[in-house]
């Protein structure tokens, strides 16, 4: 093929290599490079694989590359929030009040791997080893070395910068920022995370609930766990750097046993090996990355978390860089064969969306180590479930964000904030949210999604 039908994709990720190969399914001679091993042959680095929660907007994307059943088969279905409290009483709040309605654990590794297959499958060279030391995002030269420290020089027709946070194609943007006018922001959490486990049980059993995503709740701070489907748990606790109650606090075994007796001591007989990898397992932090323009140039784009990455309360990261590819596809069949109008036109198109879905996924950090304990946000989601069950139309601002694929992030977060504002005052004021009048209620909220959608 000619240099005319040659792209170049930096980053093997989830969203380089899905996009990868729906560039080669459309007929590109398409080049995938990764600075990392290829984990296929080499375990992830301990402590830093957070599961993945798969929903609707993530299926379709798998969906459109013909890999959406065979992902199900490696997933774990959850159908809810296994919410654990300091005495160990165990609450299941819904997703969804519609039958069939979940999200899907499933391993960063595994979904990878399976995507590096398919991309082979397909004919997808896929340089491992490889980093990205420079780029000209106008002419489409990309200069890689490799574990060896050999030198190569590529030029493709389109070059996608999907090389995640750190990304060295948008650091090349950074440096004709005035050119440009790019604008880039990185805001950190006040908390970090370390990743532990839940191995399994007797006979190779779930230890807990198989079929939740479990939080363990404490105000400013929290722990989760997602199932494997070997039965062991991925076990994050986010804690805030600093404090009592901090990950400064914690520098002992003993400091660690008793912060654990204090907060979790429901998890403590189902983690044997807590302080060993609470040693030797790293802390790392999380932030939101916010930067436009996404064309760095008439033949570079940014796209999944070198353009926006996110903290990871909503699920909805990876889903989000995967709808990327969605509405990439969608927009080349509208511009065919002007990379340039297609890079301008996705990111005016998808830049709302991204910034909307890094707003609710602080938003919903704040309600899992919070509001889902609070009485009056516990009615609310009682009465959520209801109307979900019984009105059809009325989804809840988790539903649009997580179930309903056709609606955009910006949409979701306008209506769903919206309804929640008024369901939380309704079941405020409300002794027994028996009391309240569906129908009546229903249509408020009709008028609410009105008002917002205006």
């Amino acid at each position: 093929m000619s240099e005319k039908n040659k792209v170049i994709v930096v980053g093997g990720g989830l969203c380089g290599t899905l996009l990868a190969i729906r560039l080669r399914q459309r007929g590109f001679e398409t080049l995938l490079f990764e600075k990392r091993p290829d984990m296929r042959k080499e375990e992830i680095s301990a402590g830093r694989s957070i599961n993945l929660a798969l929903s609707n907007r993530g299926l379709r994307a798998l969906e459109m590359i013909g890999l959406r059943e065979k992902a199900k088969e490696i997933t774990i279905p959850m159908k809810g929030r296994m919410l654990h409290d300091r005495e160990g009483n165990l609450r299941l709040s819904p997703y969804s009040g519609r039958p069939g309605d979940h999200i899907n654990s499933i391993s960063r590794g595994d979904l990878n791997s399976m995507l590096y297959d398919e991309a082979e499958r397909l004919g997808v060279p896929i340089q491992f080893n490889t980093s990205c030391i420079a780029a000209d995002p106008d002419s489409g030269k990309v200069v890689f070395k490799d574990q060896d420290g050999v030198v190569t020089e590529v030029h493709g027709a389109a070059v996608f910068g999907a090389d995640g946070a750190g990304s060295v194609i948008r650091r090349e943007a950074m440096k004709r920022s005035n050119e440009i006018r790019f604008n880039f922001s990185q805001n950190f959490l006040t908390h970090g995370y370390k990743e532990l486990s839940i191995p399994p049980g007797e006979g190779g059993s779930f230890r807990i609930e198989k079929n939740a995503l479990h939080i363990w709740p404490r105000k400013t701070f929290m722990m989760i766990g997602l199932p494997n489907p070997d039965a062991t748990f991925t076990i994050t606790l986010f804690l805030p750097f600093e404090g009592e109650d901090g990950f400064d606090a914690i520098q002992s075994d003993a400091d660690v046993q008793r912060y654990f007796e204090k907060w979790f001591p429901d998890a403590i007989p189902h983690m044997p090996h807590l302080l060993q990898e609470y040693r030797e397992n790293p802390t790392s932090s999380l932030g939101t990355i916010r930067c436009y323009p996404w064309k760095t140039g008439e033949k570079t784009l940014l796209i999944g978390d070198a353009a926006h990455a996110i903290v990871p309360f909503y699920g909805q990261g990876m889903n989000c860089a995967f709808e990327d590819v969605v509405v990439l596809d969608q927009i080349m069949d509208e511009k065919e064969g002007n990379w340039g109008a297609i890079f301008d036109s996705f990111q005016k198109r998808r830049k709302k969306d991204a910034d909307a879905i890094a707003d609710l996924a602080i938003d919903n950090f704040i309600e899992m180590r919070d509001s889902v304990a609070d009485p009056v946000f516990t009615k609310k989601r009682q009465l959520e479930m209801e109307l979900e069950r019984n009105f059809p139309d009325y989804y809840s601002k988790y539903s649009l964000v997580t179930f309903r694929e056709d609606i955009p992030y910006s949409t979701a977060m306008k209506v769903g904030r919206k309804q929640d504002e008024y369901l939380l005052e309704v079941c405020a004021k409300a002794g027994d949210i028996g009391s309240i009048d569906r129908e009546e209620l229903v249509e408020q909220l009709l008028v609410k999604r009105l008002m917002a959608d205006g």
